[in-house]
């Protein structure tokens, strides 16, 4: 029985990272916002929740760090690593405004913002869209089932449509890693 639950969820997974291939032009176009972002001189944020969040923070390093290659560092930075102002800002302002209060110190006009939600639902990454949106940073969602409250409310959706939240998280770091590499490959 466990064996049929294991191929099960390895089928669902080549399933899922099969339907990626029907998002190459969003990643092409994430890609290009990202790459035309870092050459003027800004910089990547990226926030989510959970794993997601998990993943933003990862995608931050691949850029600071190193992907595949030895390159200068990049700049990036996850809204999601600092505690004393996750903290903070959720007991002194409310969970749902963690991401737009570090976003409205840390984002400036020509950066770029990854918002990472399997559901799209996620009130502090509206909130931060709509701070993104006032300060001239480009948005970028992640999002997964049909894309929820978030689609169509940043400048380009990747949406993965499946309801399994384990599916949805597979492809995004998938995503992630292609941008990575995108990005990476790109920047002199």
């Amino acid at each position: 029985m466990k064996k049929e639950a294991i191929r099960g969820m390895i089928f669902q997974s080549i399933e899922a990272h099969r339907s990626v291939d029907g998002l190459v032009d969003q990643i092409d176009e994430a890609a290009n916002l990202m790459i035309q972002s870092i050459n003027q001189g800004n910089k990547i944020i990226s926030c989510g929740n959970g794993g997601s969040a998990a993943q933003a923070q990862h995608f931050s390093a691949e850029l600071v760090g190193r992907f595949e290659k030895e390159r200068k560092s990049l700049p990036s930075i996850s809204l999601t690593t600092d505690t004393s102002n996750l903290t903070a800002i959720g007991n002194d302002y409310g969970y749902d405004q963690i991401f737009k209060r570090q976003l409205a110190s840390l984002g400036t006009k020509g950066d770029v913002l990854i918002c990472l939600s399997s559901s799209g639902n996620s009130p502090n990454l509206t909130e931060a869209i709509n701070e993104a949106k006032t300060n001239g940073v480009k948005v970028i969602n992640l999002l997964g089932k049909d894309g929820g409250r978030m689609k169509g409310s940043g400048d380009l959706d990747i949406i993965i449509n499946s309801e399994n939240t384990a599916r949805i998280q597979e492809c995004h770091i998938l995503i992630l890693h292609i941008l990575a590499k995108l990005v990476e490959d790109s920047i002199i």
